[in-house]
Parts: structure tokens; sequence; C-alpha cells
């Protein structure tokens, strides 16, 4: 099913291999017109003056380890931005093909669909932000090959039913993408990435830029059917990775104590301000969330978000018409939601 679903031309399509992708080992390396006698910089032991493992070996073990998976089914990619664009690529022809996307969602989806000249199908959450079975799986006959949602969904924090999810997945022959950017803020239980395994046609995305608070490195991964892992491994940029990335991903996974932590310090001050923000006039609704952020219903969230940016206060300003009145918070420090509420108190 999943080789019928990728695009033709690239079912035999040869990939550009280096001669280290095809010789790991060696001391000596003439291969690659490097500059052998070094660089003028240097990071943390990392030799700069060398491309990078093509195929990053080291950090995808290292990754298969912690999350139970074999090394096939991972892939990394400069965030799951480019995941999300190799993925467009790999299984979908330029105006001719659709993708269908859980809407309010994510907006990268959106834009990299219309950058890669595909025809998007809009599928509406139903009012709580949930899967609608019956008119997703009729609105996903019109064609579609990827259906794209987020959970915990961007920007309204709920996680999507993983019953519903797996029904797609069994129901319906296109690629299932769940983006799990946030799903360490949800606890455990939360991902759906064990059923990987099971559903062919399901891939997982995730991130180091939230949990792991390394946005500045750029990575994310993907846990697909190996199959899947192949093609975007040969579609791929060469040296997608860099050496820095890799030795700090390396570094940062050895420090699963900070996750933690750095999770339940969200969720604190997550409940905090889900105590303290119906206090003021301005605020109308707070949506449940599961991820690092609130999304509140103002009654005028124009004059809040200005008056938030005349404090130095940057939020996320939503203009979709379910969400016009709505404002993404995310969960700052315990002084920095002081400063926040300490605005907002002066708004009211």
């Amino acid at each position: 099913m999943i080789e019928s679903l990728i695009r033709k031309h690239l079912r035999s399509f040869q990939p550009y291999k280096s001669a280290r992708s095809e010789a790991r080992a060696g001391t000596i390396l003439l291969d690659a017109n490097e500059l052998s006698v070094g660089s003028p910089v240097s990071w943390d032991g990392v030799s700069l003056n060398r491309y990078p493992d093509p195929y990053q070996h080291e950090l995808r073990h290292e990754l298969a380890i912690r999350l139970g998976f074999p090394e096939e089914m991972i892939f990394l990619g400069v965030g799951s931005d480019e995941i999300i664009d190799l993925l467009l690529r790999l299984f979908c022809e330029p105006a001719t093909d659709r993708v269908a996307i859980l809407e309010p969602t994510y907006g990268v989806y959106r834009v990299a669909a219309n950058f890669n000249a595909l025809r998007v199908a809009t599928v509406e959450l139903d009012p709580e932000f949930q899967i609608d079975l019956s008119s997703t799986l009729q609105d996903l006959q019109s064609g579609a090959k990827i259906l794209f949602c987020c959970s915990p969904n961007n920007p309204t924090g709920n996680l999507l039913r993983r019953e519903d999810i797996l029904t797609l997945c069994v129901k319906w022959r296109g690629i299932v993408v769940v983006d799990e950017a946030y799903v360490e803020f949800a606890g455990p239980g939360s991902s759906l990435a064990e059923a990987v395994g099971q559903h062919p046609n399901l891939i997982i995305l995730r991130t180091f830029s939230k949990a792991r608070g390394l946005a500045g490195i750029r990575l994310g991964y993907a846990i697909a059917n190996p199959l899947i892992v192949s093609y975007l491994l040969s579609v791929k940029a060469p040296y997608n990775l860099n050496a820095v990335t890799l030795s700090l991903a390396l570094r940062a996974l050895k420090d699963e104590q900070f996750v933690g932590q750095a999770c339940l310090a969200v969720s604190g001050e997550r409940m905090r301000l889900q105590n303290e923000l119906p206090k003021f006039s301005s605020v109308q609704r707070i949506y449940p969330s599961s991820a690092n952020f609130l999304l509140v219903e103002f009654h005028d969230a124009g004059i809040v978000y200005n008056a938030l940016l005349g404090q130095g206060i940057i939020v996320r300003r939503r203009y979709e018409e379910r969400l016009r009145n709505c404002l993404r918070l995310t969960i700052g420090t315990a002084s920095e939601n002081t400063r926040l509420l300490s605005v907002l108190e002066e708004i009211r």
C-alpha cells in the first residue's frame, strides 16, 4: 500500500551518494574534497572541517534506544518543517494531488502544501476541536494523499482522541501524519508512536524544539514505517543536518531529567494561569490545554494584543473565523507569567 502512494518517478529514483555514505569506516578521509588541514574555528571537539554523517546513524541509534524502535524507523530533519515538506514532495504530485488538513491547526501544513502547488482540503474539527469521524472520512474520499493533524493541537492545546486517529488509519488508505510536537507536556500515554508498527500509513512527528528546549538547533524527527524512512533518506539533501546540531542533540539525550523537570514547571505555571485568567473581565474563555500554551478567548483580542505588545509582551494572535478573538499564550517562566497577569490587570 505504501509503495503505491509514492510518486511514480521516485520509486526508481537514484539519490546522490557520497563515498562516506557507502563506507563509514576510515581514518584517512580523502573522498570529499574537505580542507584536510582543519578549520579556523572549533566547537567542543567537533571537527568542523569534515562533513557530518549523512545518515546520522549515531543520533538515530540513540533515539531508537530511548523510543523503543529500530533505527530504520527514525528519520531526522531540520525541524519538523523539513520533514513536512519532504513528505509532501515524496507522496504528492504538484498541481494534481490533494492534501487534507484538520483545522484549526499549525499553519505550516497549508503553507508547505501551497508552496508545493498542491490542492488543500480543509477538514474542520468539531466544536470541541475533536475529529468528526464521519465527515472527515467523507472529506478524505475526495482523493487526498496525506492528512495532517496535530495532537496536542496547535493552537487549541487539546489532545485528539487516539481511537479516532487509529480509525482513520484503518478506514482510509492515505498517509496520516500526527504532529506530536507538544506531546511531552501531555503526560505518559499520550503518544501514538507505539501504533506505527501496526499501521504502516501512520507517521509521527516529534521535535527537540519544545520540551527539550532546543528550538535554536532546528531538529525534528519522524517515527515511520521503515519503507517510508528509506525513501525520506533518499530524497533529503545529502547533509541536511550539521555536525554541531547532531553533537548538541546527543548531549541533550543524556539529560532526560531536564525534560521531566521542564514539563513539571510548565504544568504548574499552566495551572496557575488557568486559575488566574478567569478573574479578568477581558477574558471570555480559556480552552483546556495539554501543551505548553493556552488558547484564551477575549472580548476584544485586538485591544488586549496591542496593550500587551505596548508593554513588550509578544503573544500569538489568531485570525481564523472560529478563533477571531483568541490569543495563544505560551507558558512563560514564573516571573514572565506574573508580568503578563499584571498587564492584563491594568487592561481590566
